[in-house]
């Protein structure tokens, strides 16, 4: 059995990385493996905005990370300082900021690069999927 880890730096509805990478992680699941944690970095952080709407026929890509997160304790980590500036916040930030709202979605949590150096110390791969 191994122990991944996931990079994903591209955005959810225009890169395949983000598609590609929730793929990996349910076959890595199926097959017995298993996932540490999931850093969303760069425009993927946009996976955590709550407030994405895609059409019906596409995959909402923030709930079936959610979905597996729940059904595996799955650490989700998205960065907060890209998260910031693309205007992904969490309660504790948009108060700090100032801001009407927030809109990290549930189960992601807002974190620093020194989780995804966890990460890569922690699991057997750090597997990165870029745009």
């Amino acid at each position: 059995m191994m122990i991944f880890s996931l990079l994903i730096l591209g955005a959810p509805y225009s890169s395949q990385s983000v598609k590609t990478a929730l793929r990996f992680a349910n076959a890595s699941i199926e097959t017995g493996n298993s996932i540490y944690r999931i850093f969303f970095y760069h425009e993927a952080v946009n996976s955590g905005n709550e407030l994405l709407t895609p059409p019906q026929d596409e995959i909402h890509i923030p709930n079936e990370w959610q979905a597996m997160a729940r059904d595996n304790s799955i650490d989700l980590v998205v960065c907060i300082a890209s998260a910031l500036k693309r205007g992904v916040l969490d309660s504790t930030e948009a108060d700090r900021y100032e801001k009407p709202a927030s809109n990290l979605a549930p189960n992601f949590n807002l974190s620093g690069l020194g989780q995804l150096i966890d990460a890569s110390v922690k699991s057997d791969r750090l597997i990165t999927f870029g745009p």
